[in-house]
């Protein structure tokens, strides 16, 4: 009976407060600290890929217009929500039921950061709720643009490359904070699937996202923060 207090105790109670306890460490430290080395540079590491090529710029020397083309392009409502766009997760549900349409990821920006930064990526309940929890931290600890000059600094944007510095020399030959509305929507257009497609493509693919891009960057509410 004692051997089963003492496991009892250790988890579910010292094991989770020491997760506790690390998970505010961990965000508190980058919080003022550059994110070098994300769990993703450690898969794609295994995966065989040996040079990286990341250079961390704060948010001043990053273009507004590559702020406002990830917003509108990944998350239109990330100056409103608190981490988890309900309206959006409501609408594709909707959907779903009413028009039959399949399932699709409505993640946040704050919740690819979440992810990007604390966990591995993998497709399990775990690290959804490891992402959920972090996301609420990261909101609440760091605020809207230190999240967003940590997802522009790590997002991966090309084979082994990382950060939006990285992209911007490697694609159009400036530095971030020289992009225009095109090359920043073009840059958006490859984040969710960095490793297929290049900013620089013409296919009717590229063309009609980075347009819709564009057009749609005028009409979105951005932090007061974003000049």
């Amino acid at each position: 009976m004692r051997r089963r207090r003492k496991l009892a105790y250790w988890l579910f109670v010292r094991i989770p407060l020491w997760f506790v306890a690390l998970s505010f460490a961990f965000v508190l430290l980058y919080k003022v600290v550059p994110v070098y080395y994300t769990p993703l540079m450690l898969v794609r590491f295994c995966q065989g890929e040996k040079e990286f090529h990341r250079q961390w710029k704060p948010l001043s020397e990053i273009s507004p217009e590559m702020v406002k083309a990830v917003i509108a392009s990944e998350d239109n409502r990330f100056a409103t929500h608190h981490g988890f766009d309900w309206i959006e997760v409501r609408k594709m549900l909707g959907d779903h039921k009413t028009k039959g349409k399949k399932l699709r990821g409505c993640s946040t920006i704050s919740q690819q950061t979440a992810k990007n930064v604390f966990t591995f990526g993998s497709p399990t309940w775990a690290r959804k709720g490891l992402e959920a929890w972090f996301t609420v931290l990261i909101e609440w600890i760091w605020g809207k643009q230190r999240i967003m000059e940590v997802y522009l600094n790590i997002a991966e944007t090309g084979h082994g490359m990382y950060g939006v510095q990285a992209a911007a020399k490697e694609y159009f030959g400036v530095p971030a904070a020289s992009l225009t509305r095109r090359q920043a929507a073009s840059i958006a257009i490859i984040l969710p699937s960095p490793l297929r497609y290049n900013p620089k493509g013409t296919t009717p693919f590229i063309s009609r996202r980075r347009n819709a891009i564009v057009s749609r960057i005028p009409n979105i509410a951005y932090p007061d923060w974003v000049k």
